[in-house]
């Protein structure tokens, strides 16, 4: 099978295509074939060798990518949930070496679910890594309640578009920060306001905020602390930016607010919530903004588009077309 394969660490000229073995799967996996692989930040961060966090997880060579959308082709004997032929989507095992940059990848059934229906196969591999990270975020640690008032940075990116939504379709008041040119895409995914973050201090236009979720980019413990500001007393801030720790700082303005302080290590075994996410967006209540589809010999290009920090939604790699050509 055809895979984009790294062999050592750096720039995107060590990404090749190469031709290796179909992987079989184990006791409690499916093998996939994947028509479409998300392309992520921590991609790229692999490719370049990792960050304190991911480093002692990483062998080469590997192949990248950890968003598949496909077909079940095999499941192993302890699976039951899917079956062959189920159209299924899901997070690749990480951050193993089978990577969804490849005409097929084996993962842990409990990392995949049936895909949401009424949308293609390359918009739903925009959707499990980013959606689990957002859904883990908002939910399973700020803990976000119908009525509360959450405020999203980075809000027009990959995590942030759907933490946005999912905010919103569970009844939440959603304020989102965002550069100029995304604040009318915020506004039509659900944002009930929109803050420019170079031309408005949202620091100074907010109070008594909920949740902070901060999928931002930036690394800055002085913008934390301005997100500690806005939190209300018993507040909770989530940062995806699991490199980099709150400073003694930060913690002593979250502990004088009563406050708590979360880094989001992304939990992957949640089909459920998968399916979850999968009836939202056959309900019409999450759209996937898919920025542009590249071809799996295209991959350099798709990670330095990604690595502009620019990008709307999400970056695809397409493996199959939908009627099977590859």
């Amino acid at each position: 099978m055809k895979a984009i394969r790294i062999h050592e660490f750096g720039g995107p000229e060590v990404m090749k295509l190469e031709e290796v073995e179909r992987p079989v799967p184990a006791a409690d996996e499916i093998l996939v074939k994947v028509y479409a692989s998300g392309v992520n930040p921590v991609d790229w961060v692999v490719r370049n060798g990792g960050n304190d966090f991911l480093k002692p997880y990483l062998t080469l060579p590997m192949t990248l990518g950890w968003d598949a959308a496909g077909i079940v082709e095999e499941t192993g004997s302890e699976v039951t949930e899917l079956k062959k032929g189920d159209e299924v989507y899901g997070i690749p095992n990480f951050p193993g070496s089978n990577g969804s940059y490849a005409e097929y990848c084996a993962a842990k059934a409990s990392q995949f679910s049936v895909k949401p229906k009424s949308i293609s196969f390359n918009e739903a591999a925009g959707v499990p890594l980013v959606g689990l990270v957002a859904w883990t975020g908002i939910f399973e640690l700020g803990k976000l309640q119908a009525g509360q008032r959450i405020l999203i940075h980075g809000a027009s990116g990959g995590v942030g578009s759907f933490a946005v939504q999912f905010a919103k379709a569970k009844g939440a008041y959603v304020i989102g920060t965002a550069s100029v040119g995304n604040l009318d895409y915020l506004k039509q995914i659900g944002a009930d306001e929109v803050i420019d973050y170079r031309s408005q201090k949202f620091e100074d236009l907010l109070q008594d905020i909920d949740l902070v979720f901060d999928a931002s980019p930036l690394r800055d413990n002085n913008d934390r602390m301005k997100s500690v500001g806005v939190l209300k007393s018993g507040g909770i801030l989530v940062s995806v930016n699991v490199d980099f720790p709150f400073d003694e700082t930060v913690l002593e303005a979250l502990k004088k607010k009563n406050a708590k302080g979360e880094l989001l290590y992304a939990q992957m075994n949640h089909r459920e919530w998968l399916t979850e996410i999968a009836q939202l967006i056959d309900k019409g209540k999450v759209k996937v903004t898919i920025s542009k589809v590249y071809p799996l010999e295209q991959v350099a290009e798709a990670h330095r588009e990604s690595e502009t920090f620019h990008v709307r939604g999400k970056l695809v790699l397409e493996i199959k077309k939908e009627d099977g050509r590859a």
